[in-house]
């Protein structure tokens, strides 16, 4: 049987692979339209958007999505604690 605690990990990891998907994507071209790209934009932008908007953009290197990582790192290690 699955605790709280292993499906709320288990989603912090898929919402991280999404991300990662979501960074790699940002430096490649690809179809900005298509179907499954609008979607994993739709997931992922509005928790890259909240670091965007901080000053972490240095000599047109974006940092924002470390950051991001940073704060899901943090994020699973008090789930971790708290369950």
């Amino acid at each position: 049987m699955y605790t709280l605690k292993s499906i709320l990990l288990l989603l912090l990891q898929i919402y991280s692979f999404l991300l990662i998907i979501r960074i790699i994507l940002s430096w490649l071209s690809h179809d900005s339209y298509h179907p499954l790209i609008l979607q994993l934009k739709k997931i992922t932008d509005p928790y890259l958007d909240l670091f965007r908007s901080l000053p972490l953009n240095f000599s047109g290197l974006d940092l924002s999505p470390i950051v991001a990582f940073f704060v899901l790192s943090l994020l699973e290690k008090l789930i971790i604690q708290i369950f």
